[in-house]
């Protein structure tokens, strides 16, 4: 047995160039560009810029150790961005097609800061503003082997108490589906939102996604006898039950994941604790 030490990258260029090759798999972030240029106005160039998996805008911002400027260095960009929407989907016509540009969520744009270390006074700052943060710290372990580590996840905007929370999720389904699924969907979003302090949630049109820097869950508006919400499990190494889950890789389906679950009782909901467990973590 070896033990194999963790270690910081040579320079900050070696970390980015791993994470952009990398996007997708390690953040959920789709690539868009590198060093892009702001002007001569903001005089500046974003790390990395890229679209997650709900179609927010994200930047990613690197340092290869700990930097009391990355987050207010992101957060200078972030506000260059939203002064540039229209650039922003421009760029992303550009490489990802009209479609995806036109759906866009510039509700949450998501500002990710990657680096060696971050310290207290790091973390207590980004709670202090209405922007979607992320801090993750990396670890290279010997020469193929990358740790990230989530040190604090902030979503943009107000926190909502947990009981006012649960009944405005109550009311809006129950304006569509009536009372017993919309007490479904309280539990179940409760249930989500419970199994860390780092869960954020993300509304778009056709489903409720569940983030920890990644996407874990994504639960749709109920139908008239279940809800379906949709895992990072793989089909293959749980049990398929017929009625309950299914294999929707290759499937078209609103949200993220290739677990379907279907929820059609508060019982179905204590059957399914197992797998969100299980997405949660690998997320």
């Amino acid at each position: 047995m070896t033990e194999v030490v963790p270690r910081l990258a040579e320079v900050e260029a070696d970390v980015q160039g791993l994470v952009e090759a990398h996007m997708e798999t390690l953040l959920g972030v789709r690539f868009l560009a590198s060093e892009y240029g702001t002007g001569s106005v903001h005089g500046g160039r974003i790390d990395s810029l890229g679209l997650d998996e709900n179609g927010s805008p994200v930047i990613v911002e690197y340092k290869r150790g700990t930097d009391a400027g990355v987050i207010n260095q992101g957060l200078f960009y972030l506000s260059w961005l939203m002064d540039h929407r229209a650039e922003f989907e421009q760029l992303v016509r550009d490489r990802l097609g009209a479609t995806v540009a036109s759906q866009v969520l510039w509700s949450g744009p998501r500002l990710i800061c990657i680096a060696g270390d971050y310290t207290r006074y790091d973390v207590h700052a980004v709670r202090e503003h209405r922007r979607s943060i992320d801090l993750v710290r990396y670890r290279l372990f010997g020469n193929d082997l990358l740790g990230l580590e989530t040190v604090a996840s902030i979503n943009g905007g107000l926190p909502v108490p947990r009981r006012a929370r649960r009944l405005s999720v109550a009311q809006a389904a129950s304006d569509i589906q009536g009372a017993a699924m919309a007490k479904l969907a309280a539990t179940v979003d409760e249930a989500l939102l419970g199994l860390g302090d780092g869960v954020n949630r993300v509304e778009r049109k056709t489903y409720r996604a569940y983030q920890r820097l990644r996407n874990f869950a994504c639960m749709c508006p109920p139908q008239r006898t279940k809800l379906l919400v949709y895992l990072k499990v793989n089909p293959a190494d749980i049990g398929l039950v017929p009625g309950f889950t299914r294999d929707v890789s290759g499937l078209g389906h609103h949200g993220t994941g290739d677990l379907e679950v279907q929820l059609r009782s508060a019982r179905d909901v204590e059957r399914a604790q197992d797998l969100f467990r299980a997405s949660y973590a690998a997320a």
